[in-house]
């Protein structure tokens, strides 16, 4: 097994054990829920949840534009060790 996978193995073991605690699953806004089982009002619950799903959208762009440019770059790397190169780029001229 390569250094890179048994790196990911450990990594992943790891953000199971963490993700298993149930100190994590506690963490939830006292106060939003408060607010949210109190209320009657089912505009006002619907547009909270709007509110967020509307503050996911930067976090999930971001990881996801970082996940894109990763594979981008580790796709063009197996293509110079592996010799490929492209058409017009010519060597010597």
């Amino acid at each position: 097994m390569n250094k890179k996978r048994a790196f990911l193995l450990v990594l992943l073991g790891a953000a199971v054990i963490l993700l298993a605690s149930p100190e994590v699953f506690a963490q939830g806004c006292s106060m939003c829920k408060a607010v949210l089982t109190s209320s009657t009002n089912g505009r006002f619950i619907r547009n909270f949840n709007i509110g967020v799903l509307v503050l996911l959208i930067p976090p999930v762009s971001i990881f996801c534009s970082i996940f894109i440019v990763l594979k981008r770059h580790n796709r063009e790397a197996g293509a110079v060790a592996t010799g490929s190169h492209d058409s017009t780029h010519e060597q010597g001229e």
